[in-house]
């Protein structure tokens, strides 16, 4: 719409992890180094943490770009997998299975103790070629216990003189909490580096503004002033993701006006159309960060938390084609149930695919989340579903589902519009299967 108007190339603030748009900020570059380097020195187990949106995923796009030929990379963007599955998906990354047979079963009798004598035989093989093997998982707060475990046992694949398998562990700041749980402390002793990404000051905002007009070649037609860059980092609180939200609903508003200047009054008519004016500030105030959020803030933060992986990853998953997402008009919504006295909640048999935007424990605290979150998700017309799972030692936890589909290109586009009202619930598409846990 408004690319034409300012020459872009593209949409310079997309909310896609795009490692071209990666700005190497102080604290961005600093962990893009430190990554670099324990690849090279096979240093074990790296973890790297940040808050939602600080570009951790696109932090991990860029590494893999830079990654030589020498060096083979898997990347797990899924952590609800089972042990067997995170190996099939590690041995397909490292080309070492096809697709074909993930698709046709010819795996399914494959033993875990197989699947890791596979892998081992294959870190062996690059000794003599002289090369390494990368494992990186992102949304790594997500794995449940017995599948870092065997990550664990995967970090002891090695010779007498290096490490086989290079692991770093990508995700929120809970994963720092999560590893140091008495059930994980053996891993944690593993971990030689750790690092937490920063939220942008205001200087640096400014910067990663004028770094994404420039990469999406309009940076000539279109300006945006110093008070409106001020607006833009104060509403944000430096999140790279709110500072892509804001900025290119301010660019819309420009284009709706016939402007090539972006002022403050601008980027202030946008954080109201996406409902951050008042909000941003008590919601990402980052100095304050660990203190205790409430209200639609700990809703949002919380779904975040136990989100699944990205739509694309779903679609090489199931084995459905990727496809271009159509308007939500095209979308093929299965009707809800018939609503009695109390709404029935379960998800229909014939869904195909749905939305999960949260997943709570059976707490007091965890069922006032859930209710919040259901409540949000209906006012913006969606039909909320809730499933029953068990996450072993962490019991038993309630997940909140929105929309029942059948056609993967609508889901994508409802899922597109879920993220744009709350980019921060980081809501993904899931099968129905997975996400009622009556499905692999």
């Amino acid at each position: 719409m408004y690319e034409d108007f300012y020459g872009f190339s593209e949409k310079p603030f997309s909310l896609t992890p795009d490692p071209k748009y990666l700005y190497r900020s102080q604290s961005h570059a600093n962990a893009f180094d430190l990554l670099q380097y324990a690849i090279g020195r096979r240093e074990g187990f790296v973890v790297v943490t940040g808050d939602i949106g600080t570009g951790k995923t696109t932090l991990c796009r860029a590494l893999l770009e830079q990654i030589d030929r020498t060096t083979f990379t898997a990347l797990v963007l899924n952590p609800f997998l089972s042990e067997e599955d995170l190996l099939k998906r590690i041995l397909l990354d490292f080309g070492v299975i096809s697709r074909e047979e993930l698709k046709t079963g010819r795996l399914a009798g494959v033993s875990k103790q197989e699947l890791i004598d596979a892998l081992y035989d294959f870190l062996l093989g690059l000794i003599p070629l002289k090369a390494g093997a990368v494992l990186i998982i992102d949304e790594a707060q997500n794995l449940p216990l017995q599948v870092l475990e065997q990550i664990r046992i995967l970090s002891n694949l090695e010779t007498d003189k290096e490490k086989l398998l290079q692991i770093i562990l990508v995700g929120q700041l809970n994963l720092q909490t999560l590893l140091r749980s008495p059930e994980l402390r053996q891993l944690d002793q593993r971990v030689s580096i750790r690092y937490e990404l920063q939220p942008l000051d205001a200087e640096t905002a400014a910067a990663y503004v004028a770094h994404r007009l420039t990469i999406a070649g309009g940076s000539a037609s279109v300006s945006f002033t110093a008070k409106a860059l001020a607006e833009v980092h104060r509403l944000s609180g430096g999140i790279p993701r709110l500072i892509n939200l804001i900025c290119d609903r301010a660019l819309l508003g420009g284009y709706s006006l016939r402007t090539n200047r972006i002022t403050h009054e601008i980027v202030r008519q946008a954080a109201d159309s996406l409902d951050l004016r008042h909000a941003g500030p008590a919601r990402f105030q980052w100095s304050n960060r660990r203190a205790s959020l409430a209200g639609a803030a700990m809703v949002v933060l919380l779904a975040s938390a136990f989100a699944v992986g990205a739509t694309t990853l779903l679609y090489q998953r199931f084995g459905i084609d990727t496809v271009q997402a159509s308007t939500p008009t095209a979308s093929a919504p299965i009707a809800p149930p018939a609503a009695g006295i109390e709404r029935q909640r379960t998800l229909p048999h014939d869904a195909a695919l749905t939305i999960l935007a949260g997943s709570y424990p059976a707490t007091e605290d965890g069922r006032a989340a859930l209710a919040a979150l259901t409540e949000w998700l209906e006012g913006l017309g969606y039909d909320v579903y809730h499933a029953d799972v068990d996450r072993g030692p962490e019991g038993r936890w309630q997940r909140v589902l929105a929309g029942a589909y059948t056609d993967p290109a609508a889901a994508a586009a409802e899922a597109a519009r879920l993220n744009a009202a709350a980019p921060d619930l980081d809501a993904r598409l899931v099968t129905s299967g997975s996400a009622t846990g009556s499905g692999r």
